[in-house]
């Protein structure tokens, strides 16, 4: 039971881990690219469009982020009941 807690310890972190990472490239590409000196208006709406997409993305993040802690914290309680430890 142990093992199964630490394989979804382990897939939480690196599922936010790279949740991040994704979301902080899209932000810089983002701001990037709306304050790059293009001449072109549809590529500056690009870039607005990242921005504001990541700060939705953002949102999710922390929301995730707290439900896969919460269902760390389940696994971990329910292996210590079924192990008695």
């Amino acid at each position: 039971m142990v093992e199964l807690v630490d394989l979804i310890d382990d897939l939480t972190t690196k599922v936010t881990a790279l949740a991040w990472a994704l979301f902080l490239l899209s932000w810089s590409l983002g701001w990037a690219i709306r304050g790059a000196p293009i001449p072109s208006s549809k590529i500056k709406k690009v870039g607005n469009s990242l921005v504001e997409d990541s700060m939705w993305a953002a949102l999710w993040l922390a929301l995730g982020t707290t439900v896969f802690a919460l269902i760390v914290k389940a696994a971990n309680i329910v292996s210590q009941a079924l192990l008695g430890g």
